[in-house]
């Protein structure tokens, strides 16, 4: 089971992203989207979950929910924009994985168990960070999460592969 992960896409598409997230059983979009059609195209790749992020304004975006949860195999995902909004114990709630963006920074902790991964901004480059999505990969005990930087803005390109001690 490969999750893509994608978030702060401001309305820009990359034809990188979208190559990143093939061969996803699933697609979880963390908000600041920009426009609907994005949506669209991810939903041609795989099924997507989504949620409203601080720049998604309009009839299509009051949509979207706040926070949404995705079942992946065994896995229980919690997604919402920013991870600073989160008001719940995911831990209790029985949550393996926290998917937020926001921040714009890809990054992964594990925390009492549980997963928190921001797949960083996949839109306009901005803040010197790099442009990146992520795969998780829950097939394999540990977990994988791949970052993959879109054009290359972090030395030597694509981050590396790094496997992650929660859930499985």
């Amino acid at each position: 089971m490969i999750v893509g992960l994608i978030s702060d896409t401001h309305g820009l598409l990359r034809e990188e992203a979208l190559g990143a997230l093939q061969g996803s059983d699933l697609i979880i979009h963390a908000g600041d989207v920009g426009k609907p059609e994005i949506l669209e195209t991810l939903r041609a790749v795989a099924p997507v979950v989504a949620v409203r992020g601080n720049i998604d304004q309009g009839p299509w975006a009051e949509r979207l929910p706040a926070t949404a949860v995705a079942k992946a195999g065994t896995a229980l995902l919690y997604v919402l924009h920013d991870v600073h909004d989160l008001n719940l114990d995911p831990v209790a709630a029985g949550y393996h994985v926290v998917v937020s963006g926001h921040s714009h920074k890809p990054g992964c902790t594990e925390r009492s168990g549980v997963l928190y991964v921001n797949p960083g901004s996949a839109g306009p480059c901005r803040f010197h960070l790099p442009v990146t999505v992520a795969r998780l990969d829950l097939g394999p005990t540990p977990w994988k999460i791949d970052f993959i930087d879109l054009i290359g803005t972090e030395e030597g390109g694509s981050s590396p592969a790094r496997r992650v001690r929660a859930g499985g």
